[in-house]
């Protein structure tokens, strides 16, 4: 069994506040709870900086020091993809495997825009990994949310061409579940036989839940997925 830890939209920033908390010192919380636990993998599913600005992927390199597991990082559309190439660049995967999974990121980043859109050339990437996978079992992981949250959050600012991502995926059985952020809460959903499942926000949440949290998946050899959301 390996154990993966997701965190997202942390929102860093040169200054400690942003969106009316302090990113920063949630984020701390949230990196010395990890610490006690047996950790194989951490990924951060976007959103790591607040305004892409150089130094607060410095400030967060900084804040992530406890962490003695690997980590994997992916781009969210408040993030900057010169400055978080620069801080990160051995962070920054297309995918990784622990055990007998394989982890495997999609783009959904549009420029400029808050909602997301995959296009023909991420869509083609994803099969082509997919295809020459040799994991006997797959998640897959993105910044935006691929179905209705259901909740407060304007599914507007989602994906905007889910079923072509779902087109994909549904060639590929070994395909487990999907993840993402963006919505900053923490839901899990189930479409075309898939776990879908939301990482809530170490900043804060959208909704009307007060704590900050992070996921914790323990991924079985025999394809069981364990999911439960941690919150402080």
């Amino acid at each position: 069994m390996n154990n993966l830890i997701q965190i997202s939209d942390c929102h860093i920033d040169e200054c400690e506040r942003s969106m009316g908390v302090n990113t920063h010192q949630n984020l701390e919380a949230i990196i010395e709870k990890i610490t006690t636990m047996e950790v194989d993998a951490l990924l951060i599913s976007g959103d790591l900086s607040h305004h892409g600005c150089a130094q607060s992927y410095q400030i967060l390199k900084k804040i992530l020091r406890p962490i003695e597991s690997k980590i994997f990082v992916l781009a969210g559309n408040h993030d900057d993809n010169h400055n978080l190439e620069h801080v990160f660049s051995e962070n920054l995967f297309k995918s990784f495997c622990l055990g007998s999974w394989e982890i495997i990121n999609i783009d959904s980043v549009q420029v400029g825009k808050t909602s997301g859109y995959l296009s023909e050339i991420a869509l083609s990437e994803l099969g082509y990994l997919l295809a020459k996978s040799n994991a006997k079992y797959v998640l897959v992981v993105l910044h935006h949310p691929i179905v209705p949250m259901n909740s407060t959050w304007d599914d507007d600012l989602s994906l905007e061409n889910p079923e072509a991502l779902f087109e994909v995926l549904g060639k590929y059985p070994k395909v487990q579940a999907v993840m993402f952020g963006h919505a900053h809460e923490a839901n899990e959903f189930e479409k075309y036989g898939l776990k879908i499942i939301a990482c809530p926000s170490t900043a804060k949440q959208f909704n009307f839940e007060t704590r900050i949290g992070f996921n914790h998946y323990q991924l079985h050899d025999n394809g069981k997925m364990d999911a439960r959301t941690q919150w402080i």
